[in-house]
């Protein structure tokens, strides 16, 4: 760990100059308490960066939360193994692409109706809505066929063996667009209140909502509507993804673990004396012996861990590799026969749309989890059969 002020440490060994700049704004806006804590996988973001926890006084950054609020992982441990996958009767590409039918891709993909699974589960979020006065279809008119569906960029789907050979369903995705709108709406709100109040600060998307105002309650009864609609949204995928499986081998699926996790949320928890909202922005929480999800990039691994509750870090760990080039200049170095080569052995759609996630755009997932040998302890080690990606 290293200790760049008193306001901020630092868990990443590989760290741009203009993140360390980003982080070091963050951390002297004047209700940080105690500090910032940079993860492993930092890289620059809107207003706050990506992989750190802000902990803050009375007042919560809308961009430090993140605009894909609830964003996270879930992952699924099965009694399958490598030899079961071994005597499929067909090859790997026929569970991606059954995968990929009953899952809609892409930034704009959303199911054609409400599905049977998924019913409840839009019941459960229109009852959570109308318990706080709150209309999602304000946002997004068809959010609730938005439930189940993937994204794009590094959102994605994973048939994976541990170490053991045991077979593990995997995938991270948010709360899609209606998330996205309720953070940009938010966002707005507190960058209009800091004109009014002729606040000046360091970074526009560094605005905040002082607790107790109704502009923060709105805020917060939103925010936490759309974690659990990311939340939800994962579960519905993962049973979705475990009904393909099941068909493609033939023989039900036994759960015999389940883990979902945020990475993009604001809670409220005590931390050094003081009662904070703890906002992880690119990061999972990690108290003591708590289960997380920490992916790599596209073609390599990825892990689930258990927090060792460190202190300093605020019971906080990375939530996977990090970016290293931007999307754009990933597209401008890397070529589709690199993409080919790294992804080799892996069952996924070869398509040159993908080469802004390419492994080598992303810090090493491996130096990542050194880095957070403070932060968590590995319980297992996933390495992909299958990968599914949005466009």
């Amino acid at each position: 760990m290293e200790r760049i002020s008193n306001r901020l440490l630092n868990w990443a060994s590989l760290l741009e100059d203009s993140t360390r700049d980003q982080a070091v704004t963050t951390s002297r806006m004047p209700f940080i308490h105690p500090h910032v804590a940079l993860m492993p996988d930092a890289h620059l973001g809107l207003g706050a960066t990506v992989g750190s926890v802000i902990p803050t006084l009375g007042a919560v950054m809308p961009a430090a939360v993140g605009v894909d609020i609830g964003c996270g992982m879930i992952a699924v441990r099965t009694r399958f193994t490598r030899d079961d996958i071994a005597s499929a009767q067909a090859p790997l590409s026929v569970l991606r692409e059954a995968i990929e039918r009953a899952i809609p891709l892409s930034a704009g993909g959303k199911n054609n109706r409400v599905v049977a699974t998924a019913e409840p589960r839009v019941a459960e979020l229109t009852r959570m809505a109308d318990e706080i006065g709150f209309d999602p279809s304000a946002y997004v008119k068809d959010w609730q066929r938005q439930l189940g569906s993937l994204g794009s960029g590094n959102h994605f789907i994973e048939v994976s063996l541990d170490e053991t050979d045991t077979v593990w369903l995997f995938l991270h995705s948010g709360s899609r667009g209606v998330g996205n709108r309720i953070a940009g709406h938010h966002i707005e709100v507190a960058q209009a209140l800091m004109d009014k109040w002729w606040i000046d600060l360091p970074d526009r998307d560094l605005a905040y909502l002082v607790d107790g105002t109704p502009e923060f309650d709105a805020y917060i009864s939103e925010l936490r509507w759309a974690q659990h609609f990311a939340l939800l949204n994962r579960e519905e995928m993962m049973d979705r993804v475990i009904r393909q499986t099941a068909e493609y081998l033939g023989q039900a699926v036994v759960e015999v673990e389940r883990i979902n996790c945020h990475h993009n949320f604001t809670e409220r928890e005590r931390h050094f004396g003081k009662d904070v909202w703890v906002s992880r922005k690119g990061a999972i929480s990690a108290r003591e012996g708590q289960l997380g999800l920490i992916p790599g990039s596209m073609g390599t691994a990825s892990y689930v861990v258990a927090g060792l509750g460190n202190p300093l870090a605020l019971h906080s760990s990375p939530h996977g590799a990090g970016r290293q080039f931007s999307r754009s200049a990933a597209r401008r170095t890397f070529t589709i026969d690199q993409l080919r080569e790294a992804m080799t052995g892996i069952e996924f759609r070869d398509t040159d749309a993908f080469l802004d996630e390419i492994p080598q755009a992303y810090k090493p997932i491996d130096q990542v989890m050194t880095d957070a040998a403070e932060l968590v302890e590995v319980r297992h080690t996933l390495c992909q059969l299958v990968n599914v990606k949005g466009n």
